[in-house]
């Protein structure tokens, strides 16, 4: 079976994107498999530019068909940040954990109608060095007062969807992926990605 390479070495969101991905005649692979992988600098100032970077050197140096996904964080307060530095929003060694509390401390004295946020995710499909296409996907709401829930991972127990009361740390995996930014930028995706191994492209 021919393999998908997810240009992560992050559990988390291989769990997530595999899951997505079901369906596909592929064998969905994290570069946890690769020992020899350069890291690639991620210093685009889009999270497209980041994802295409990433895709593109990974299918490369891989000579395989890869998908590379650079998501963040927007936050109209403030100016749309962290937005490409959303790993690293709160410095060098950042968790989880200290980036929520950074976003928290900044809007300590912001009202509700003021939180509004959107996570956006943006996924190039490379193979071998060759950019086969690049889609993206965005969910918007509004940033809590508190991080609350257990589940997923990143900015998700302080985001708080569009129609929901909860943050997509409390709606659990299969109710987040219904309507996160990932989910909508796999669909498409999975689209191109489907085409591509069809030869229809």
């Amino acid at each position: 079976m021919r393999e998908l390479i997810v240009a992560t070495r992050n559990q988390d969101k291989l769990k997530e994107i595999k899951l997505l991905l079901k369906g596909l005649p592929l064998k969905v692979i994290s570069l946890n498999s690769f020992k020899d992988v350069p890291q690639v600098k991620e210093d685009g100032n889009t999270l497209e530019a980041n994802a295409i970077k990433k895709a593109i050197q990974v299918s490369r140096f891989l000579k395989k068909l890869v998908v590379a996904d650079d998501s963040g964080l927007e936050i109209a307060f403030l100016g749309n940040m962290p937005g490409v530095y959303s790993a690293r929003f709160s410095g060098k060694g950042a968790t989880y954990d200290s980036n929520n509390k950074k976003v928290l401390m900044l809007l300590k004295d912001v009202p509700s109608s003021k939180r509004n946020a959107q996570f956006r995710c943006c996924i190039a499909i490379a193979d071998k060095g060759r950019l086969i296409g690049i889609v993206e996907g965005g969910s918007k709401g509004r940033i809590g007062f508190k991080a609350i829930g257990k589940s997923g991972f990143g900015y998700d127990p302080i985001f708080i969807p569009y129609g929901y009361k909860e943050t997509f740390a409390q709606l659990g995996m299969r109710k987040k992926n219904k309507i996160s930014h990932r989910n909508k930028a796999l669909v498409q995706a999975k689209k191109v990605i489907k085409r591509y191994i069809n030869g229809k492209h």
